[in-house]
C-alpha cells in the first residue's frame, strides 16, 4: 500500500459481493483466491491476507474427516456459507464453505488487514498492541468483527457477513506453507498468505 493512503481509501468497502459460483470449487482454489478479498460485518471490514484450506474427509485435520455430524452439517451443505466454531473453549473461528454440496471442504480465515471500523475493532480488542494486532489471527479477527457462533451457517453471499472484491485490486505474491497449530496432516502445504504483509499472523 502506498504511503499516506488509508486502508479504507485503498481497498474500500464492498464493491462486488462474491457470487456462490466463486465457492463451488476446490478448497485450495478458494483459499488462494480469497486473498485480497474483503470481509464485512456491520461497520467493520478487513482484507483477507491469510487463509488455510481444509479438505474434508480426506484431511485428518478437518472437522469433517469423520463424516457429517450435527456440528459439521454446514460444511457438507451449500458453498458460500460460514462455518463458525469454538476452539480452546474461548476463541471462535470463521471458515467459508467451499466445494459442491455434499463434498466437504472449507477455508479458515486466519488474518485480516483492517479496512474500516477501526474504532469499533479497538473497543472489541482493547489488548491489541497497534493496528497490526487487531485481526492477525483467527480468534482475533472474529472478535474484531463481532463474529460469533450465532453466525454459523449464514450465507456470505447475502449477509450479514459479506465477502467482496475490493474497490481497488492490489497485486501481491502468494506465500505457501504448512498449516499452523495442528498435529494431524500437519505437513500439507495448505496455508496461503500475502507475502510481506504486516498483518499476517505469526503462527
Amino acid at each position: 500500500m502506498a504511503a499516506g493512503i488509508s486502508p479504507e481509501a485503498a481497498f474500500g468497502r464492498a464493491s462486488q459481493v462474491l457470487p456462490r459460483s466463486f465457492y463451488v470449487r476446490t478448497a485450495v482454489e478458494v483459499a488462494r483466491d480469497l486473498l485480497g478479498k474483503v470481509v464485512t460485518h456491520g461497520a467493520t471490514s478487513g482484507r483477507i491476507v491469510e487463509t488455510e484450506a481444509y479438505l474434508g474427509i480426506d484431511d485428518a485435520a478437518a472437522h469433517s474427516a469423520r463424516g457429517m455430524t450435527e456440528r459439521t452439517r454446514v460444511i457438507f451443505g451449500e458453498p458460500g456459507h460460514a462455518y463458525v466454531y469454538l476452539i480452546y473453549g474461548m476463541y471462535e473461528c470463521l471458515n467459508l464453505v467451499a466445494e459442491p454440496p455434499g463434498s466437504a471442504g472449507c477455508v479458515l480465515i486466519r488474518a485480516l488487514e483492517p479496512v474500516s471500523g477501526l474504532a469499533v475493532m479497538r473497543r472489541r480488542r482493547p489488548v491489541a498492541r497497534g493496528i497490526e494486532a487487531l485481526a492477525n489471527g483467527p480468534g482475533k479477527l472474529t472478535l474484531a468483527l463481532g463474529i460469533t457462533r450465532r453466525h454459523n451457517g449464514v450465507d456470505v453471499t447475502r449477509g450479514p457477513i459479506l465477502v467482496s472484491r475490493p474497490a481497488h485490486v492490489e497485486e501481491f505474491e502468494i506465500g505457501v506453507s504448512k498449516r499452523v497449530g495442528i498435529s494431524k496432516s500437519a505437513d500439507l502445504p495448505l496455508r496461503f498468505f500475502v507475502k510481506g504483509n504486516r498483518f499476517v499472523s505469526r503462527g
